[in-house]
């Protein structure tokens, strides 16, 4: 599928944006109870990141 731009409606896009705030704002509620966790998520993360530039 080719990379297409188009605007989106102004409420799908606010929709959107506000979606992306709460997961983000989940994502530092999340990372601040569980600190260890989320050491353990990014290099998880870290580690599938490398495997998939050596492959």
């Amino acid at each position: 599928m080719a990379w297409t731009e188009h605007r989106l409606d102004p409420d799908r896009s606010r929709r959107r944006l506000q979606l992306l705030a709460e997961l983000a704002g989940a994502k530092s509620v999340r990372e601040r109870e569980h600190p260890r966790r989320a050491r353990v998520d990014r290099l998880r993360e870290l580690i599938a990141t490398r495997r998939r530039l050596v492959s």
